[in-house]
């Protein structure tokens, strides 16, 4: 019985130790494959900075215990706030393929939903709102009908 309660209390003192050391920062070069690095189109500079900075706020931030992870929420999507913006370019309409660059350096892409404007947009300020299980949906004006979007950047 001593045993069992002497090995319980190893493990308990042990898993914390073991749950940091797997969670040791990972540079980009070894998450991503090349043609994944070659899309992102980061210099070696920009990468190596973008390692430290990752690395530096993953050291700042405290590690969690396996027993204080909270649980995921229920419904994906609505513990996040809107997105608010300003688009890139011109906006005449769109249909499910469009993509919207946003200044924030965002790339919403066009699921559902499809739009003709009879005057063209120069820059509009735009809203992507949350939905319910992770759908988001892109808001021109409020008088128009939105289109439900996906984040691709």
């Amino acid at each position: 019985m001593k045993t069992r309660l002497l090995l319980a209390a190893a493990l308990l003192l042990i898993t914390p130790l073991a749950w940091s050391q797997q969670h040791a920062y990972v540079p980009l070069e070894n998450r991503l494959s090349a043609e994944q690095l070659q899309q992102v189109g980061l210099s070696a500079q920009q990468l190596q900075l973008l390692n430290r900075m990752l690395s530096a706020t993953e050291a700042a931030t405290p590690t969690p215990s396996p027993a204080s992870v909270a649980p995921a929420p229920m419904q994906i999507g609505l513990e996040e706030g809107p997105v608010h913006s300003r688009v890139q370019g011109e906006v005449a309409g769109w249909e499910p393929g469009t993509v919207f660059v946003l200044e924030n350096g965002q790339q919403w892409k066009v699921l559902k939903g499809q739009m003709r404007l009879r005057n063209r947009l120069q820059a509009p300020e735009i809203d992507v709102i949350p939905g319910i299980a992770g759908r988001w949906f892109l808001q021109v004006d409020e008088d128009l009908p939105k289109a439900r979007v996906y984040r691709i950047l």
